[in-house]
């Protein structure tokens, strides 16, 4: 379980950009959304450790997590997969696998993790995770990544970016497995219907607050409509872009 108490962030100690977030992640699956430039994307990478909170804690199963790095969160069991995959000229993607997973990945199993998310692991294996490799291919692997290490709370920002030609019905299987094999929580920042639509719990961020938090049968209507908490008109049409 993940505790966020009165959570605050600012830059140079004058923009502020989170304010007094309140917040429990307890679910198997939480979905953050609201208007861009809300803070969804800063709220999550306080979590995994990349930005620091200039005020308020974190605890992770009751422990203060809230000075720890994204090292000594992730030994703790925390995942990050970033919007936007970082790149890693002379690793290959079986090294990267084995890295998640801290231990030798066989070839077996690494293909198993690319099949999983849509890619023909004989054609990916061996590849460097370089300029080669298209914005989708690195996500699509950085989810894999994710599977690998099986983490007690793995966070996406984005996951669908990037992913078109990969269905939305599988990324949300990979999704169902993970929790099935980790029993972790995952959180997940998107725009997207068919994500929302998975989710226990949704949160809405709005202007650097918490806009709304509850179950996804209550949320989710207003959402759609533009109508809850006053927040998400843009969010209804981000949504509607992707019905079809």
């Amino acid at each position: 379980m993940l505790e966020l108490i009165n959570v605050g962030f600012n830059v140079g100690g004058e923009k502020e950009i989170l304010r007094g977030i309140n917040l429990t992640i307890d679910d198997r699956f939480v979905a953050i959304t609201g208007p861009n430039g809300g803070g969804k994307s800063t709220l999550a990478k306080i979590i995994a450790g990349i930005y620091q909170p200039t005020s308020g804690k974190i605890l992770l199963d009751g422990v203060d997590i809230t000075n720890k790095s994204i090292t000594e969160r992730a030994r703790l069991g925390i995942s990050y997969a970033f919007q936007q995959p970082v790149r890693f000229k002379g690793l290959r993607v079986k090294d990267l696998l084995s890295l998640a997973a801290g231990k030798k990945t066989n070839v077996d199993a690494a293909c198993a993790l690319l099949s999983e998310v849509g890619l023909c692991a004989r054609d990916y294996i061996d590849r460097e995770l370089n300029a080669s490799l298209s914005g989708g291919e690195l996500k699509r692997i950085e989810i894999a990544m994710i599977l690998a290490r099986g983490t007690k709370l793995s966070i996406f920002d984005e996951p669908e970016a990037g992913i078109d030609l990969w269905s939305f019905q599988n990324l949300i299987r990979v999704f169902e497995k993970m929790h099935e094999e980790t029993k972790g929580n995952i959180l997940i920042i998107s725009h997207q219907e068919r994500i929302l639509n998975i989710a226990d719990t949704i949160v809405v961020i709005k202007n650097g607050e918490l806009a709304a938090v509850g179950p996804r049968t209550e949320l989710l209507p207003g959402l759609l409509a533009g109508t809850e908490s006053g927040t998400c008109s843009v969010l209804a049409d981000k949504v509607e872009g992707v019905r079809a």
